[in-house]
């Protein structure tokens, strides 16, 4: 075990979840904080500019890593989510962050009708008058 997976509690394992061939590359991204498809465009690059070792490393990687599911990791009493059902939670998560939003743009415009209407009626006021008249002085 190195050092920092030793310090941070994490370790590399391949991702079952988001494979495409081997879990290699997701597994890579996850443990590094990358995003996926960067990672995979550079070990694309890798198997172009030197096949034979990317490749020889790639199945090396594959046999030796130990692959982890996350429907594995969690006990998952649901089934995984269809495409279909994903979407639709996408959408109402975001109909949920409009509405919140609608409220918060609501509640900064009350407050600012509120302060509009102090500035009126302090504008209006006899002493505003008076002040006004004794700065002209």
């Amino acid at each position: 075990m190195s050092t920092i997976s030793a310090e941070s509690g994490r370790r590399f394992y391949r991702d079952a979840d988001r494979a495409m061939l081997g879990g290699v590359c997701a597994g890579l991204a996850a443990y590094l904080g990358f995003n996926l498809r960067v990672t995979r465009v550079l070990a694309f690059i890798a198997f172009l500019m030197a096949m034979p070792l990317a490749v020889i490393a790639y199945l090396a990687a594959v046999f030796l890593i130990p692959s982890v599911s996350r429907v594995d990791t969690y006990e998952a009493k649901e089934p995984p989510l269809s495409r279909k059902q994903r979407r639709r939670h996408a959408k109402q998560q975001a109909a949920a962050a409009q509405v919140s939003a609608r409220v918060e743009i609501d509640r900064r415009c009350q407050t600012l009708n509120e302060r509009l209407a102090r500035l009126e009626k302090h504008v209006t006021s006899r002493r505003f008058q008076l002040e006004q008249e004794l700065s002209r002085l």
